[in-house]
């Protein structure tokens, strides 16, 4: 049997209406949204299903959104659809994905989870002012590179590779000036182009130290088991089983770069050739075609 990865998405793919229908087919899809309702103490679900798009879009309430439908849709196909997850072997996410894949792999409760990424989005938007930050993705220039004109661009400010996530497709984050700096140098030195991104917060950069500072305690507070099959991480793009390895893993990924250029490659190489994208949105399906097409990706969104 192919050997398959769980592929969890990160923000980036929410909109109102998510997980509706999945939840009026599944009874184990509806008990993992009634559980965030119950766990945040607020009504996620309507949310989710009823807008308005503004509050959705604060990345305190984006991140729980993902992680409920990514992990719905998981509970989904665990009960209903067991056969698409046989030869399941690893598990890795894409920036919030990561906690999507320890709740699946068994090494994170989805309560503890939930409570963990809403506390996630609150510090992520209270580490930097508005406006002082920014992100931009960078396209058709090589990753290292952009880590070059980052450097030449910083002038003494942050700008860095946030997310590499294809070969041909970098994310930076940093102060608002440097990201712009380092955006005109990039197309100066041949990038294709240099997309502004209409983000809340300049993600998995230095600039997120105070968020990481804040959220050390409460991960380290929760309970973390060993997983089922290797979660290969965001930070060191390697797999890792043991909770401990994986709770530090989740302290560090909040100002550290997403390698998953590095982690889809790291999945190649240990025999994985399917991957199944689990939750809203197919980005993840799109970035690991660039990556490695040899690598087969299904998207189910229930």
């Amino acid at each position: 049997m192919s050997r398959l990865a769980l592929l969890f998405p990160g923000q980036g793919s929410q909109s109102v209406g998510m997980g509706k229908a999945l939840v009026a087919a599944s009874p184990a899809a509806r008990a993992v949204f009634e559980q965030a309702d119950a766990v945040l103490g607020f009504p996620l679900t309507r949310l989710c299903f009823e807008g308005p798009e503004a509050e959705l879009q604060l990345t305190a309430n984006t991140q729980p959104a993902i992680l409920t439908h990514s992990v719905a849709a998981f509970r989904d196909l665990e009960a209903r659809f067991p056969e698409r997850l046989e030869g399941a072997a690893f598990a890795a996410g894409h920036s919030l994905g990561e906690y999507s894949a320890n709740v699946a792999a068994g090494a994170l409760t989805f309560a503890d989870a939930v409570r963990l990424v809403r506390s996630r989005g609150e510090q992520m938007q209270e580490a930097v002012p508005a406006g002082v930050g920014a992100m931009a993705a960078i396209l058709g220039l090589a990753p290292e590179a952009v880590e070059a004109a980052c450097r030449d661009a910083a002038q003494g400010e942050v700008v860095a590779p946030a997310n590499f996530n294809s070969p041909e497709q970098t994310v930076i984050a940093g102060h608002a000036a440097a990201v712009a700096r380092a955006s005109a140098l990039c197309t100066e030195r041949g990038a294709r182009r240099a997309v502004p991104l209409p983000v809340s917060a300049p993600f998995h950069c230095a600039l997120m130290a105070p968020a990481r500072e804040q959220m050390t305690p409460l991960l380290e507070a929760a309970t973390f088991r060993d997983a089922r099959w290797p979660i290969v991480t965001n930070v060191d793009a390697a797999p890792a089983t043991e909770g401990a390895a994986l709770r530090r893993a989740l302290v560090r990924q909040i100002d550290s770069t997403v390698r998953w250029v590095d982690s889809v490659r790291r999945l190649a190489a240990d025999g994985v050739t399917r991957g199944l994208e689990i939750g809203p949105g197919t980005v993840l399906s799109g970035l690991v075609r660039r990556i490695d097409k040899a690598l087969k990706v299904e998207a189910y969104a229930g």
